[in-house]
């Protein structure tokens, strides 16, 4: 099923036993002084070994600023939630980029009018044409991720 289909977010999402016991290995591994929580840089470490990338210094700050000050670091809980989290949003952009591809039938990275058409007949087929066009639209003036192909009909 495509979270589509359920709604704008994905479900809360569950990981394996072995994936959370693999969390708690990496947690373990990047708490080097064994004092139980994550500095900054460990967390970054802690990233790029679960997610392979290093965290911009926004994100970083951002995690930061949400643990409790009177700990020196990421505790365990609050890390086994910031990487659920993280990967919940993996999950989601990966079924947005699935949905996606199923309906750039040409493969070109972008959904031109007749794409999207195509689209929404499959998806929702009593939607009003009126409507996926004034989508289409909406969708081209505010989103850099859509670039402007419009047939010559609108």
């Amino acid at each position: 099923m495509f979270f589509s289909q359920a709604g704008a977010r994905p479900r809360m999402w569950e990981a394996s036993p072995s994936e959370h016991k693999k969390w708690v290995e990496v947690f373990k591994a990047c708490d080097e002084e064994n004092k139980g929580c994550l500095s900054r840089e460990n967390f970054k470490v802690a990233v790029v070994m679960l997610f392979g990338y290093k965290p911009s210094k926004i994100e970083a700050d951002a995690v930061m600023s949400s643990v409790d000050p009177n700990t020196s670091g990421i505790l365990l809980k609050e890390f086994l939630d910031i990487v659920r989290k993280k990967k919940e949003a993996q999950l989601y952009r990966n079924e947005i980029r699935h949905i996606f591809t199923a309906f750039d039938r040409h493969y070109r990275g972008y959904l031109t009018l007749e794409d999207f058409k195509k689209a929404f007949k499959q998806v929702a087929p009593k939607l009003s044409e009126r409507i996926v066009l004034e989508v289409f639209s909406r969708l081209r003036i505010f989103s850099k991720c859509l670039p402007c192909h419009v047939d010559s009909e609108v």
